[in-house]
């Protein structure tokens, strides 16, 4: 294996494998470039891998090939779309190998969940899903708010800002040849909820969304409206906006990926006090922070595997000490 110093001691790398090259692939490559602790030894494509260039110079090998790497990867990092890919690549990768993902269909994690747990006990790995900023990171907030203030209501707020999941769903529709999708947020929802609302809002009430679509040509643009419109878990329950650009535009104009959101909760503490807690983050590339939150939980699953722990976690359940490259004394001298 690979070494690094820490500490003045050498110490064994995580060997890294990326399944897929879009978006997030390579901002996965970009965020194990940023790590001591991790090295890439290989990246896995459904193309034609002699076209495909990786950024860290790693040789792209053909995704079929991947099992032959068994004994060669201690986690790969499964970057595929939630709506097609994930799905049926989940399940068959923790197979051969420790695997991290950012699953982010909400509605469907309890059977994702339940499908990659029974195959990575069976494997002997360790599989942690919806690692990425929601389903992820805004989930522990969630837990984590409403455990403090049991007596409230909470609510997550997304974007302004580009979704890769629905981006990636819309691209899934026949003959559509690109597109993104923006994820805006009620801003007067967002103020009740800032000035301590305690209603239930529904859906629909808290974002809109915005498509911006490319199709192919001869395409029925009508017919391509009304799939995105009527698509259950990512478009159905809100107000949709489908607009057609071309090629040029889109890249030109929707090039670019940021995101944010908040998480809020109202409630009242035994003394019948009132409180508010928010957790708020923006970030100018979408790809990027979910690859650097996927990076911290493939050093969790890492450690559950030393320990044994075999089956699927997700981010609740994991200690915080086991994402730091640090040792816990370490965490504990630098964070309480």
């Amino acid at each position: 294996m690979n070494k690094y110093e820490k500490r003045g001691e050498l110490m064994e790398k995580i060997r890294a494998g990326i399944y897929g090259y879009g978006n997030i692939a390579r901002s996965v490559e970009n965020a194990i470039s940023k790590s001591a602790d991790i090295s890439l030894e290989a990246v896995f494509t459904r193309r034609d891998p002699n076209k495909v260039i990786t950024a860290s110079g790693v040789k792209a090998t053909a995704a079929d090939r991947a099992p032959e790497f068994k004994d060669k990867i201690d986690i790969m990092f499964m970057c595929g779309g939630s709506a097609a890919d994930l799905p049926k690549q989940g399940p068959e990768t923790v197979r051969y190998f420790n695997i991290v993902d950012s699953f982010d269909t909400h509605a469907k994690i309890p059977e994702y969940l339940d499908m990659i747990d029974e195959r990575a006990k069976k494997s002997k790995k360790v599989a942690v899903i919806s690692a990425g900023w929601d389903p992820g990171l805004f989930s522990m907030m969630k837990s984590l708010f409403s455990s403090l203030l049991p007596d409230g209501r909470g609510q997550a707020f997304w974007g302004p800002g580009v979704s890769q999941g629905h981006s990636d769903a819309i691209r899934q529709v026949e003959g559509v040849a690109g597109a993104v999708q923006y994820t805006v947020p009620d801003e007067k929802v967002l103020s009740e909820m800032r000035n301590g609302s305690e209603k239930d809002y529904t859906t629909r009430q808290k974002h809109r969304r915005i498509c911006y679509v490319v199709a192919k040509d001869g395409a029925d643009k009508g017919k391509i409206t009304k799939v995105i419109k009527e698509m259950p878990y990512y478009f159905s329950d809100y107000d949709t906006e489908v607009n057609f650009v071309s090629p040029e535009e889109l890249k030109r104009e929707h090039s670019r990926m940021p995101h944010g959101g908040n998480v809020i909760r109202n409630g009242r503490t035994s003394g019948g006090g009132a409180y508010h807690v928010e957790f708020s983050m923006k970030f100018d590339s979408n790809p990027d922070f979910t690859a650097s939150i996927m990076t911290a939980f493939a050093r969790a699953a890492l450690k559950l595997y030393e320990e044994k722990e075999y089956g699927a976690r997700t981010v609740l359940d994991i200690p915080l000490s086991y994402l730091s490259q640090k040792d816990r004394k370490g965490q504990i001298a630098e964070h309480l």
